[in-house]
């Protein structure tokens, strides 16, 4: 893409954007708010985790998207006997044919990609997980005393299926904290179903054509990141979060009675920048407080940590933030 200013690039985006709509829809029936929330998460260079039975297209999605944007997929299969090796890469020994020297050579691992799917990442030790934390968080992998930079753009799709829980290795808040959305996969209409029966049962090419190049991606990003914000949205986002807390004082009642522990700063950081995305997707310079509003749950979600009273009244996490947008607002 050429050098273009940033309301040519406003522009370009949001064009982009309906496009590659267009495609991922000739592959994947339904899902739309899903597939918005992922590019929201990939613009604001986050990381997604995806919740959801089996069998819901989602591997297929992240598959679709990854062609659309011109990007390396990788997809990994955690298991209880994955290593950390398995994911980063592995050094093996080799000789020179010529000389007979033996020195090491480093191969990559299936980290090395643009768009990972790290599939049932609560089915691995936390050793492992760690391995793809520090990837995320750093862009970069350590190896055998060597870091190895990470292509960008990377971004990280872990997804966890709510139902076997046996055998499982919940993963830490901490960790669940580097995610920048919680996104929950729910069934298909009956409608949708009935779509998608008739498109895949057919002998039919639907591979999507490519909409954006990885250094239109790269510029996309850096846009989010220019986007002003009037002070009144960072405000409603800071108060928004720090509501969550039920150490502060000012807290809603409800807080007090159903929350173990809050969200941190960095909730504030993702709300800010997915309302900046969500913006520039629709074609608006600047984000407002509704833009925060929409981005609540998914920020929120794996961020809040309900207490007994909670559980013990049927209370989960979307619905203490429906209740409190409904105060704060």
């Amino acid at each position: 893409m050429e050098q273009l200013n940033d309301v040519e690039l406003l522009t370009a985006l949001t064009t982009a954007h309906k496009r590659l709509n267009k495609e991922i829809g000739r592959v994947i029936v339904g899902q739309q708010e899903i597939i918005n929330q992922i590019v929201i998460s990939l613009l604001s260079r986050g990381h997604c985790l995806l919740i959801g039975v089996p069998g819901l297209a989602k591997t297929l999605m992240i598959k679709t998207l990854a062609q659309a944007l011109d990007l390396q997929f990788r997809r990994i299969q955690f298991t209880p006997d994955l290593m950390p090796s398995d994911i980063t890469g592995t050094e093996v020994i080799e000789e020179d044919k010529l000389t007979g020297a033996r020195a090491f050579r480093f191969f990559k691992g299936p980290i090395f990609g643009n768009i990972i799917l790290a599939d049932e990442i609560n089915r691995t030790p936390p050793k492992t997980q760690s391995a793809l934390l520090e990837a995320m968080q750093e862009h970069r992998v350590t190896a055998a005393g060597e870091t190895h930079q990470l292509e960008e753009p990377f971004f990280v799709l872990a997804t966890q299926n709510p139902i076997e829980q046996e055998g499982t290795y919940p993963l830490p808040e901490a960790q669940l904290d580097r995610f920048m959305f919680s996104l929950k996969v729910d069934y298909p209409t009956f409608q949708e179903e009935l779509e998608i029966v008739k498109s895949t049962t057919v002998d039919a090419d639907s591979t999507p054509e490519i909409v954006i190049h990885r250094a239109e991606i790269l510029q996309f990003q850096h846009l989010v990141r220019r986007v002003p914000v009037a002070p009144n949205v960072i405000e409603y986002a800071v108060k928004l979060v720090t509501a969550t807390r039920p150490t502060n004082s000012s807290a809603p009642d409800f807080i007090h009675k159903w929350v173990e522990w809050g969200a941190g700063p960095r909730a504030s950081q993702y709300l800010i920048l997915g309302a900046k995305a969500n913006a520039v997707l629709e074609g608006r310079p600047t984000p407002s407080i509704q833009d925060v509003i929409k981005m609540a749950k998914p920020v929120l979600r794996h961020r809040i940590i309900p207490n007994f009273n909670a559980e013990a009244e049927g209370i989960n996490t979307d619905h203490i933030i429906q209740k409190l947008l409904e105060t704060i607002g």
